[in-house]
């Protein structure tokens, strides 16, 4: 099972926790798969409890072990998407300094939850760990498929912050050039966002004819998370799963409110 982009599943015979509960699971540190639970839950269910953000926050102080507990990384994993997931930007400057980790992993989840909660605050250390460019921080690990930064998820922040100073598109651009297709997505995508520039918006509709089925995917999503209207009809003509492209238009329709991506929605159902 994978721990960290799945959730446990309930049984049918389970009764349904109560937030109270939740929150009870989290301070609570002996059981552990509990407590990983209670990290994913408090945020997909965007829980407003006064001790959820500093619970979420405690559990970040197992990061500082040596040796880390893997199981604690996990549940520390969960609090950081989770506190992305709840956007309260008064914890961004504790995401930020966990740019500095010497885990990857974390360094990724922290870069996403920074980009959901549009961390202006958060640019500088962001492009910090791409200043060296696609082939520094770009390049692939010895023996293994990681980069040496988590540049996919570093990129789509940048683009979500919107931030769109020279600095910030110096660092962006030439990931636009990177060998691999869904880094070469992910920048495109910010600076679609950044500049409205429609010629990277040309370029993941390009992406869109991959042959690879993942690279498809991901471009698909890359458009619609940038709302840029003139791509409807490439994003329809995707040869992708229907869910998918839903998905991609909801991000247009979020942007534009434009009739055509609500009849395309509407088609597709």
């Amino acid at each position: 099972m994978d721990l960290i982009n799945s959730s446990p599943a309930a049984t049918n015979d389970t009764p349904p926790l109560s937030e109270e509960q939740v929150i009870r699971n989290l301070r609570q540190e002996s059981d552990l798969s509990d407590q990983y639970y209670a990290a994913w839950w408090l945020g997909r269910m965007r829980s407003r409890h006064p001790q959820t953000v500093p619970l979420l926050l405690k559990t970040l102080t197992a990061l500082e072990d040596h040796p880390l507990d893997q199981d604690r990384r996990g549940v520390a994993l969960n609090a950081i998407r989770s506190l992305g997931w709840l956007q309260d930007t008064s914890t961004s400057h504790i995401l930020s300094s966990l740019l500095q980790s010497n885990d990857y992993g974390i360094r990724e989840a922290a870069a996403r939850s920074l980009g959901s909660m549009q961390a202006s605050n958060a640019v500088e250390a962001l492009c910090s760990l791409l200043a060296s460019g696609p082939t520094v921080a770009g390049k692939e690990r010895p023996n293994s498929a990681l980069l040496q930064e988590p540049c996919e998820a570093i990129l789509e922040a940048l683009g979500s912050i919107g931030s769109n100073g020279a600095d910030v598109l110096n660092v962006i651009r030439p990931f636009c050039n990177h060998a691999r297709a869904l880094i070469r997505s992910a920048a495109c995508r910010a600076m679609l966002q950044l500049t409205q520039d429609g010629r990277w918006a040309q370029q993941l509709e390009q992406l869109l004819n991959d042959p690879t089925p993942l690279v498809r995917r991901g471009a698909l999503l890359d458009l619609g998370a940038t709302g840029w209207l003139p791509s409807l009809p490439a994003i329809q003509a995707t040869a992708a799963e229907n869910s998918l492209k839903l998905v991609a238009l909801r991000g247009l329709a979020e942007q534009s409110g434009d009739s055509n991506v609500l009849d395309a929605m509407d088609s597709l159902l």
